[in-house]
């Protein structure tokens, strides 16, 4: 083996995944790529670790927490799917402009904004009923 080879980029994989390792693999690489890259991505999560703690500290029940995960789960894979629709859209039509392109990605974006609505109104119906006693506590000792 020379050196120029032993240096040189692996070659890319053109051909199936041999075992469910290197599977698990390029999906994590693809979740990290998508946390890494989409600002909006960064903050689903962030505002979701916020709806967990939140949910900790009120001590939500476990059909409370199948919700709230539920919710922070589906506004996730919006994104992803948003992301995913974006770039098949940008590899198709390069640096062009497409008027079909605008529509899959104004859809896709959509779907987002859709769950994220989900996902307010069921923090709403979760932290309301929990977190409203202790604003009217909080304001009246003043």
């Amino acid at each position: 083996m020379t050196m120029a080879s032993k240096n040189s980029p692996k070659p890319p994989q053109i051909d199936k995944n041999h075992s469910f390792w290197q599977s698990w693999q390029h999906a994590w690489n693809g979740l990290k790529t998508v946390v890494k890259e989409e600002r909006n991505m960064q903050t689903h999560l962030v505002l979701g670790a916020v709806a967990l703690l939140i949910g900790w500290a009120v001590h939500l029940t476990t059909s409370d927490w199948l919700w709230l995960c539920l919710a922070i789960f589906l506004v996730m894979l919006c994104e992803i799917n948003n992301t995913i629709a974006e770039n098949i859209c940008d590899l198709v039509t390069g640096p062009h402009y497409h008027p079909l392109a605008k529509k899959v990605k104004d859809i896709a974006a959509g779907a987002v904004v859709f769950a994220a609505a989900f996902a307010v109104i069921v923090g709403l119906i979760l932290f309301v009923p929990k977190l409203w006693p202790l604003v009217l506590a909080w304001t009246t000792k003043g």
